[in-house]
């Protein structure tokens, strides 16, 4: 079984469309080949499930939150240690595709520890790590822990700038802003 993680620890009220952003980084993972979802809550959780539609994800709360992404990361695949691989995404990426996720997955092969999408020959989102390197990234700390540990290891990149969305939102909203549009931006309350 191949599992899901969707990293939201830190994660903020920025609407797209009428829903959380967080909701359509969900929906990429659950829309995908992935067989389980997790969603690594922290700042704000109980506010973050009462108004977010989980699409069949699972949210988990990580104590550990405010250590870094890394250890956002490590709760994640400890909810996820009997599958033979995780796909990470950031709950940020409200444009990721489920077919990013897909050809993530596609692209596993024997001796290759982890697969990175790349934008624009950026590396990027979604990442699949093998089962083998769970272990590993549980140690892990900080917010590039984790990036570290991948310049150790076999990968491979996998471009993925047909399909979009790579960005997260914190740019994406920037360049919304500059352009004048609210449709980032939390609705109004009149709105709602």
């Amino acid at each position: 079984m191949i599992g899901g993680i969707v990293l939201a620890a830190g994660a903020a009220t920025v609407y797209l469309d009428g829903r959380p952003v967080l909701e359509h980084a969900i929906r990429a993972q659950t829309a995908s080949p992935v067989e389980r979802v997790v969603v690594v809550l922290g700042a704000g959780a109980d506010d973050v499930m009462a108004g977010v539609d989980p699409h069949g994800a699972e949210f988990f709360v990580c104590g550990r939150w405010h250590e870094g992404q890394s250890a956002s990361l490590a709760c994640g695949l400890a909810q996820l240690k009997d599958c033979e691989a995780a796909v990470v995404t950031l709950g940020d990426q409200p444009r990721l595709s489920p077919q990013a996720v897909a050809r993530v997955i596609a692209a596993r092969a024997e001796g290759v520890d982890a697969i990175r999408a790349t934008y624009g020959g950026a590396l990027g989102h979604p990442m699949l790590l093998e089962h083998r390197l769970f272990a590993r990234m549980r140690d892990v700390t900080g917010d590039h822990g984790a990036r570290n540990l991948l310049l150790s290891v076999s990968t491979r990149e996998v471009p993925c700038d047909d399909l979009g969305g790579g960005e997260e939102v914190a740019p994406w909203l920037r360049d919304q802003a500059i352009a004048g549009t609210r449709s980032a931006t939390q609705p109004r309350s009149s709105e709602r």
